[in-house]
């Protein structure tokens, strides 16, 4: 689903994607997961808590509820993504990655250019599928798990050793880098 489609369901589950432009590496090249981080930890304060994510050198996947909120989770994700896309850019400039920042910059369109946007760091939609039972909420944990070891990748021997996913809360009970809220602790 396009980020166009208001997606405002409360007390409800959801998976979301949402990817760097033309699949460029950017968590990876400006090592910014702590950046991701610091949104969870935001979109926690206000009551979305993360379930499930894995945040990958060019994407991330997410499983978040969301709470009873006059904002819709688009505006939430939206925002989170213009801050995020801020900071990237500063760090591609610190660490002088002038060939990343020019394709950035070519791929603002004319009519974001005259608003005053310089560079084009997210694609403008994000995915996001709400939750509809348990069976599917398990289906999206294992997607988004056994992505660092899927297809392409190969981020990690074992998916539960990936450092920027959820992977090994589910498997193990011991939290990674970042305090997910136990599905069960929602839909239960």
């Amino acid at each position: 689903m396009s980020v166009k489609t208001e997606q405002h369901q409360p007390n409800t589950s959801y998976f979301c994607t949402f990817t760097c432009n033309r699949w460029l590496n950017l968590f990876s090249i400006t090592n910014f997961y702590d950046q991701i981080y610091k949104w969870f930890d935001i979109m926690v304060k206000e009551n979305y808590p993360i379930q499930g994510y894995v945040i990958m050198p060019n994407h991330l996947h997410l499983l978040i509820h969301t709470p009873w909120d006059k904002h819709s989770l688009n505006k939430r994700i939206g925002t989170g993504k213009r801050f995020m896309a801020y900071e990237i850019v500063e760090r591609l400039k610190a660490a002088k990655h002038e060939d990343i920042l020019k394709i950035l910059a070519e791929d603002v369109k004319p009519f974001d250019r005259r608003s005053g946007k310089r560079h084009h760091v997210f694609k403008d939609s994000f995915n996001e599928k709400e939750i509809i039972n348990e069976e599917m909420l398990l289906q999206k944990l294992d997607y988004l798990h056994h992505n660092p070891v899927s297809g392409k990748w190969n981020l990690a021997e074992d998916f539960t050793d990936y450092l920027h996913s959820s992977a090994k809360f589910y498997e193990t009970g011991v939290q990674g880098i970042y305090n997910v809220t136990h599905y069960d602790d929602v839909w239960r």
